[in-house]
């Protein structure tokens, strides 16, 4: 009796210890259908050799996307890959790429075609960086590409049956978009945005622009008040998330309401390699 009562103490202990170590990368089952509490690390060494090399290149192109070399003429905008994908998407509630590799290839709605992930990357260039398309197999292409499959290692491989969402997706607000009051946002935008973003919206310093000519244009997936609210209640304010629901969309609607450039599809694909 002694000892099963000492085994069930220990076996309790353990158990506790095991659910307070839990990773940054846990995997949750959100829309991407992910396999529920699994704690998988975020890597941080780097392959051998070569590919190797090649991670460390999309990591320094995801963050600096703007200004890098390979992936500045394919910018039209102020926007780097790591403005929303928090972190160089190491952030696991902000637009994560933490598994997302495992959710590919998937079906999209709004292409209405099944995608790679070497896809969906590049057509964010058109839509969030408002600028051409690289084409597929360029070197800025495959390193972003190997980069995220790099923060999927552990993952398993789970197609995602509702869209481009990884493991890590963080599910919609459960909250009616036609309620959005936008000029309520206004008056939250001067009160909880302004100091990072500007009252124009333009940013301040290393800090995005939300709107006008060097911001994400009308066919970016933020452009849609319920996305951009479900992006604002997980990451915002920037190291202290404490919106309510209602204060992310009617900030949302408030910051889509405002001059953005035009998605016209024909205007952003690039040359085929």
């Amino acid at each position: 009796m002694k000892r099963n009562s000492m085994l069930k103490a220990v076996l309790g202990r353990a158990l506790a210890l095991a659910l307070m170590i839990v990773p940054a990368g846990a995997v949750s089952a959100q829309e991407g259908g992910a396999v529920k509490s699994l704690a998988v690390p975020i890597p941080t060494e780097l392959p051998p050799g070569e590919l190797g090399k090649m991670v460390a290149l999309g990591r320094d192109i995801v963050n600096n996307t703007g200004t890098h070399p390979l992936s500045r003429p394919y910018v039209g905008n102020s926007l780097n890959c790591t403005s929303c994908h928090l972190d160089g998407g190491t952030n696991p509630k902000a637009l994560s790429f933490l598994g997302a590799a495992s959710a590919y290839p998937t079906f999209t709605p709004r292409e209405k075609q099944t995608i790679t992930l070497e896809d969906r990357n590049l057509n964010c260039f058109m839509r969030s960086m408002n600028g051409m398309r690289p084409p597929n197999g360029s070197e800025v292409s495959v390193a972003i590409s190997v980069y995220i499959t790099w923060l999927s290692e552990g993952y398993p491989v789970k197609m995602s049956l509702k869209g481009p969402f990884g493991p890590n997706s963080q599910p919609s607000l459960k909250i009616d978009p036609a309620t959005a009051d936008a000029e309520r946002g206004k008056t939250l935008y001067a009160s909880t945005c302004v100091v990072c973003h500007a009252s124009d919206g333009a940013g301040v310093g290393k800090f995005p622009p939300l709107w006008g000519p060097k911001s994400y244009n009308s066919g970016a997936g933020l452009s849609q008040n319920l996305k951009l609210a479900t992006f604002l209640k997980n990451a915002m304010p920037l190291g202290n998330p404490n919106l309510s629901d209602k204060d992310a969309l009617d900030i949302a609607a408030y910051v889509n309401a405002q001059p953005r450039p035009k998605f016209v599809l024909v205007e952003h694909l690039g040359k085929s390699k």
